[in-house]
């Protein structure tokens, strides 16, 4: 079975970021024989200041992602953070993602299972893997086909993430598909005066780790120029790195 791989920008900047991020997942798919599922957010309703860049918005957002599906032929994944959004969201992508701080919102949950696409959840920093036993009965019980479970770390103390990997087995007991999401769980959220700060240079040991103790799939935030990025500019991986870690995680698939 192929692993699961989904990489993007954090939030929808430009079509022009879009573009160049889509074709590069294109080329690495076709070097790889992957099938990289294409991420970014056409809102991002938890950033830590009221001043800091949200994105498009759900209309002009999903008008861009439709175009990177029709263009290039890559699966697509957004999150969404209220109910409503659901049904607009599932019309273009093929993966819901539900935001970790999000994973007990049963309203939402429920809206996303009711799409019929696949269902991302995200652990939230409170919680436990085993915990996720219940999002998880939440969307198949509301009639998800297929629910995921993605890692993305435990808050420690304050404007600190550290990850306890032996979530990841205990979430594969709940479900098939747990991802690890590797850009994330580097933050320190709320650490960076009014923003999420974080160090991207252990985002290859987080994925490594990962495959250690059994994730089927790998959750990447790319940019061209992280420093850059309006969204999670420290975590984001440069872009250029992304292929040679992919290729060391799947070589012994």
């Amino acid at each position: 079975m192929k692993s699961t791989i989904i990489a993007g920008p954090c939030v929808i900047e430009s079509a022009e970021l879009l573009d160049t991020v889509a074709a590069t997942l294109v080329d690495i798919n076709m070097k790889l024989g992957t099938d990289i599922i294409f991420k970014a957010s056409f809102d991002k309703a938890n950033r830590t200041s009221i001043n800091s860049f949200r994105g498009p918005g759900i209309d002009h957002g999903l008008l861009m992602l439709s175009d990177i599906k029709q263009k290039y032929g890559l699966r697509i994944l957004t999150d969404i953070h209220e109910a409503w959004q659901a049904d607009p969201a599932g019309q273009v992508v093929d993966v819901l993602q539900i935001p970790a701080f999000l994973c007990r919102q049963t309203d939402l949950l429920i809206a996303a299972a009711k799409t019929g696409k696949t269902v991302n959840i995200k652990k939230a920093q409170f919680l436990s893997g085993q915990d996720m036993r219940y999002p998880v009965e939440k969307a198949k019980e509301a009639g998800a086909k297929e629910v995921w479970l993605t890692e993305r770390g435990n808050m420690m103390g304050y404007n600190n993430l550290v990850v306890d990997f032996r979530n990841i087995p205990d979430m594969l007991e709940l479900v098939p598909t747990v991802i690890m999401d590797c850009t994330h769980s580097v933050q320190r959220p709320g650490g960076a005066n009014g923003k999420t700060g974080g160090d991207r240079r252990y985002v290859p040991q987080m994925a490594m780790a990962a495959k250690a103790f059994g994730a089927t799939g790998w959750f990447f935030e790319v940019h061209p120029s992280p420093d850059q990025g309006l969204s999670d500019a420290a975590n984001m991986l440069e872009l250029d790195k992304l292929e040679a870690l992919i290729s060391k995680l799947i070589a012994h698939d």
